[in-house]
């Protein structure tokens, strides 16, 4: 009787296993570097929308003009001068978000509780992709010399620098964020120093601007004060009248 011999292994294991020892490293670095152009498209794809977002805003701002001669004001007030209610409350029908604007009660204080389910409500307009948080980034700089006065609205025909060089809305970090029926924004020290304010915006290297003739720009973080200052006045940073 002849002595049986063991079975063979098959090498093919090992072979599988010594090609993917030697590819493994490569795969890795393959991956660590589509990674980053992964994440350059979705932020940029982010930062398309974004823009878009305020394009629909800047529409809106003109549908208002045209309706009333004038921008909405930054914020309305009641018979006290306490402010009541932001711009983007009074954008609302002209952004097909009529019934959203006919549940709110104009003349009770956005955080009052008979507008609590209005508040909750998300406007997707308002919202960046890249940010995080259902507070809006978008905000008007509110100054007397610029195009958000405050609670007295300014028409087209008092944007003595051209519309085209004057800035009517930005982008903000979260730090800036606000809820989108607060008739909160930013001020022009905000938007003058926005590295000591929190201005920068969730997209990297700076955020958008929505300028008065309905132009949205990439505003760099490292532009100086003397740019933003010109952008800010609608007349050349001197005072303006009392009208």
């Amino acid at each position: 009787m002849q002595p049986v011999s063991p079975p063979r292994k098959s090498p093919v294991p090992l072979i599988i296993g010594l090609i993917l020892l030697g590819t493994l490293p490569i795969m890795c670095v393959c991956v660590g570097l589509l990674l980053p152009a992964v994440q350059a498209a979705r932020e940029s794809a982010r930062r398309m929308q974004c823009q878009g977002h305020m394009k629909q805003i800047g529409l809106a701002m003109h549908n208002y003009h045209a309706a009333y001669d004038s921008l909405p004001p930054a914020f309305t007030v009641d018979e006290n001068g306490q402010p009541l209610h932001s711009w983007r409350t009074l954008l609302l029908p002209f952004m097909e978000e009529q019934a959203l604007y006919q549940s709110i009660d104009l003349s009770k204080p956005w955080d009052d509780p008979v507008n609590q389910s209005a508040r909750d409500t998300l406007v997707p307009t308002y919202s960046c992709p890249s940010s995080p948080i259902t507070e809006t980034p978008y905000v008007a700089i509110v100054d007397v010399n610029g195009i958000m006065t405050g609670a007295t609205p300014v028409s087209f025909r008092d944007v003595a620098d051209g519309l085209t060089n004057t800035v009517l809305l930005v982008e903000v970090g979260q730090d800036s964020s606000v809820p989108w029926m607060s008739p909160q924004d930013i001020d022009a020290d905000a938007f003058l120093n926005p590295t000591l304010n929190g201005q920068s915006s969730s997209h990297p290297g700076g955020g958008h601007i929505l300028m008065a003739d309905g132009a949205v720009k990439f505003f760099v973080d490292s532009a100086t004060q003397t740019v933003r200052k010109e952008l800010l006045s609608r007349n050349d940073g001197a005072p303006v009248p009392n009208q």
